[in-house]
């Protein structure tokens, strides 16, 4: 997928399902942390935090209790309604919502005391202009080996071909050229066992780990060997792997 068809893919998905996967049904085994929890543990209750791709708002709502105020934003128009439908249906009063991209972001200087970034892409240099003096900024990023198994069997895929922990490099090295002075990483490769086919048909239509899946008639054959050789006991097999990045300005 180019640029485009990646906006054009999230602007659907947003209105239809926003960043909601609660209905997939799956075991992970290995997964060292929470991103969200890791978020809410390094804040006080009256900080101010922003969250950069923020997709339906489900997450900053949920900690919403544990910080003066939030703001998501996101640049998917499709992201965007379904994230303000779920605030007014939460009555949350402390969390905000704006349409933004993440390499503009129209804040003051230094309003943040707390940055979080969850699976999208961000700047180091507009992070470090919208964080204040000792600020913490977060983020978890899927790493280039992530469903390998699965792109392995489509011949394609997010990432596809590339060096795992590229992405990690590149980032850490942006924020300490911005000025973070403090820049920790963590890592965990999870092993995911899918419930049913129809959990991971859900997760492939509704995230770009494999582009365009199911406009083929072949992805549904090259999906169905998948199953085949990858059924376990415990569920349809794949990997997830993450790293986690916690930087202080």
């Amino acid at each position: 997928m180019n640029l485009l068809e990646y906006e054009r893919f999230y602007d659907k998905v947003g209105r239809l399902n926003g960043w909601d996967f609660s209905k997939v049904k799956s075991i992970s085994e290995g997964v060292k942390w929470g991103f969200y929890t890791e978020v809410t543990k390094r804040c006080k209750n009256t900080d101010v935090l922003l969250d950069i791709g923020t997709g339906g708002g489900e997450n900053i709502l949920k900690i919403a209790g544990s910080l003066q105020f939030l703001v998501g934003i996101d640049l998917s128009n499709g992201m965007m309604e379904t994230a303000l439908s779920n605030l007014r249906k939460s009555n949350l009063l402390n969390v905000r919502f704006c349409q933004m991209s993440s390499d503009d972001l129209q804040f003051p200087t230094g309003f943040f005391d707390v940055i979080s970034c969850c699976h999208a892409p961000f700047y180091s240099i507009e992070v470090a202009k919208v964080l204040r003096s000792g600020g913490l900024f977060l983020t978890q990023q899927v790493s280039e080996a992530d469903k390998l198994n699965v792109k392995e069997a489509f011949g394609r895929g997010q990432s596809f071909g590339e060096i795992d922990g590229a992405l990690k490099e590149k980032y850490i090295r942006e924020l300490i050229e911005v000025g973070f002075s403090d820049v920790k990483s963590f890592d965990y490769d999870a092993m995911d066992y899918y419930q049913r086919p129809e959990d991971l048909i859900f997760l492939l239509k509704h995230t770009p780990i494999i582009p365009n899946f199911g406009q083929e008639k072949k992805d549904f054959e090259i999906l169905n060997d998948f199953i085949k050789n990858n059924q376990t006991e415990k569920g349809i097999r794949t990997n997830s792997k993450r790293f986690l990045i916690i930087a202080k300005k």
